[in-house]
This record gives C-alpha cells, structure tokens and sequence, in this order.
C-alpha cells in the first residue's frame, strides 16, 4: 500500500517537471536520476544475496 502511494506521488512528480522542461536533456536527466536510486538499491540488494548465498553454501 505504502508503495503504491509513493510510487504514484513520484510519477507525478517526474511528470510535472519533464512537462517543464526546458530542453530534452533536462529530461532524460530527470528520468536518469529518478529511476537510478531503485536501480542502485535492486543492485545492492542482489550483491548481498549473492554475497550470503556464496557463504552458506561453503558451510
């Protein structure tokens, strides 16, 4: 629920400055650096899985 309600507060604040624009490239910026955080985390989050399951496995 939590999610859905920042997922949606975050779509429309990457809409509402990409329809303010000044040029195209202050808008791949703003998606770049949107979406980047989540991509960032997802791959921290694999690094560890990965990282533990390489440990247990040696156990």
């Amino acid at each position: 629920m939590y999610m859905n309600l920042f997922w949606s507060i975050q779509q429309s604040n990457i809409e509402q400055k990409i329809k303010e624009a000044p040029d195209s490239a202050y808008e791949i910026g703003v998606v770049i650096g949107s979406y980047l955080p989540f991509v960032v985390l997802a791959g921290i989050a694999y690094a560890i899985y990965y990282y533990n399951k390489k440990n247990r496995g040696s156990d």
